[in-house]
């Protein structure tokens, strides 16, 4: 964030006062996207993840499911590496498996 903001100041000198506002606003708006862990995503994907096991997913939809948590491993690995952007995306990933799994062990469970 320092970083930005020192960017912001140089900038600010050398723009008219209109364009070093949009300036920052781009910079604020890029930062914010991408400068804080997707802890929402993965809670998300984590929730959906369990809910498809309670569903009976890891024995009626295997497949689906095995693939939800490989992603949000990958989501947890591009986590601890601060790669936020893609543990977003494979956060995002691994719910919508997860729940693919859990509706398709619903329909497909005897019970």
């Amino acid at each position: 964030m320092h970083a930005t903001i020192l960017f912001y100041s140089k900038l600010c000198g050398s723009l008219p006062r209109t364009s070093a506002r949009l300036a920052a606003v781009a910079l604020l708006s890029l930062a914010v996207a991408c400068g804080h862990a997707p802890v929402q995503e993965m809670s998300e994907a984590r929730q959906a993840l369990e809910a498809a096991r309670v569903a009976g997913a890891e024995q009626y939809a295997a497949e689906t499911y095995a693939r939800a948590r490989a992603l949000l491993r990958a989501a947890e690995d591009m986590l601890n590496q601060r790669h936020f952007r893609k543990a977003r995306e494979h956060a995002a990933m691994a719910r919508d498996e997860a729940i693919q799994a859990r509706e398709s062990a619903q329909q497909t469970s005897p019970e």
